[in-house]
């Protein structure tokens, strides 16, 4: 069964449509600014990429239960519910027992974890909100969302860290290809930009230590110290290709491949070896019935840590071989920064649309390429080029490797 995508929803640090985040990553003007969220005075990281004037009431959401969600599950249910209408899906004309919901967080509601908390410690455990557990949980997006559009197929969140999103795309294609489900609404959402998780981060290395926007988020490049912290939802709806033509969808590209791997070898550090990352790649292409060769585009993991930058570049040699100096590759976190469990959808829709559109775009900040990393990365400007077949890649700890195989739409 061909899997297409019929819908997409993007809430992020660099636009809150499909659109708006695909012209921003063009740009390459990345989306760094100062914390708001909270006074980082004490902290090492002050940078991060915030969805900025974001309402979830203007997304058809009630102030009462936008109150009653964290902000994660906000941002799922806000790009969810632009998926959906972009699809055009009505619900009087599906069988809703054959539409479901897989949706990713790799934290969950860590706001609303660390608020409750606080109440706890100063007004002791009557102040605890009856509603924090079903806030936090990491599959309550999922929930909702199938709630809110009556979904009764299969319902689930995948929490791969930042693998997350991809890893409920592919699952979503799978179930749809395996002939499980008609449509399914796939994607993630984090909203981590919170006191607790930058400073863990931080004090784990993994966060950039930059003075400046423009010295964050620096995918491949040599001066990169660490990823940028992102937030934010994304959501597509992918559809079995007889479904949706016969409802006369318009159709925004497919997925052909799924490959999934565990590096077991380190809870943070990838596989110097990058063996789960070529595994995961070399799955997603044959699955896809297409050669190394084939592929035109890669949109990296790229988060601009030294060890994920170094791997993944390996990962790509080992997969495509020769080819692999041929290929254009780029990361768009340079715009974005890391959105963590909603990175992988974020960067579908950019895939799609690059395929779409025929454009690739740039590798913001790759100003000092790092000479041992040596193959195509787009730095700065984007790239017209006539691209059939792309790879998204998202990597997580605990050695989580996802990889996408997109082609562009032929009827």
């Amino acid at each position: 069964m061909r899997v297409v995508i019929t819908g997409m929803g993007a809430i992020t640090p660099a636009g809150k449509t499909p659109d708006e985040l695909f012209e921003r990553a063009l740009s390459g003007v990345t989306t760094v600014s100062e914390i708001t969220a909270f006074d980082t005075s004490d902290y090492k990281c002050h940078f991060a990429c915030e969805v900025k004037d974001f309402d979830p009431t203007s997304y058809g959401i009630d102030a009462k239960a936008a109150r009653r969600m964290d902000r994660y599950c906000q941002f799922a249910m806000a790009a969810a519910t632009d998926a959906y209408d972009i699809s055009g899906l009505e619900r009087d004309k599906l069988d809703i027992t054959r539409c479901g919901v897989i949706f990713g967080s790799g934290i969950g509601g860590l706001g609303t974890l660390e608020e409750e908390h606080t109440k706890l410690m100063e007004k002791g455990p009557g102040r605890v909100s009856p509603v924090f557990i079903p806030m936090m949980i990491s599959n309550i997006a999922c929930g909702n969302i199938a709630m809110k559009y009556g979904f009764k197929g299969t319902c689930y969140a995948t929490v791969t860290a930042c693998a997350s999103s991809a890893t409920a795309i592919g699952e979503a294609f799978r179930h749809i290809k395996d002939g499980y489900a008609d449509v399914v609404i796939a994607g993630g959402s984090e909203a981590t930009i919170t006191k607790l998780a930058v400073a863990g981060f931080s004090n784990m290395t993994a966060l950039t230590h930059g003075e400046t926007p423009d010295t964050c988020s620096l995918p491949f490049d040599k001066r990169r110290s660490g990823f940028t912290m992102g937030e934010g939802g994304a959501a597509l709806v992918l559809e079995a290709y007889d479904h949706a033509v016969a409802r006369g969808a318009k159709i925004y590209g497919e997925i052909i491949g799924y490959g999934t791997t565990s590096d077991a070898y380190h809870i943070t550090a990838p596989d110097p070896e990058a063996s789960g990352a070529t595994l995961a790649m070399s799955g997603a292409i044959k699955e896809g019935g297409i050669t190394p060769e084939m592929v035109d585009y890669i949109n990296a993991h790229g988060t601009g840590t030294a060890h994920n930058d170094s791997s993944e570049t390996l990962a790509v040699k080992k997969t495509l071989g020769e080819a692999a100096y041929k290929v254009a590759i780029s990361s768009t976190k340079g715009v974005t920064g890391h959105l963590l469990g909603a990175a992988g959808a974020t960067e579908a829709i950019i895939t799609a649309m690059a395929l779409d559109r025929g454009i690739i775009p740039p590798t913001a900040n790759l100003r000092e390429p790092d000479p041992e990393l040596d193959l195509d990365y787009t730095p700065l400007e984007p790239k017209k080029r006539n691209i059939k077949y792309a790879l998204s890649n998202s990597l997580g700890f605990g050695g989580t490797n996802v990889s996408l195989l997109f082609k562009k739409f032929e009827a």
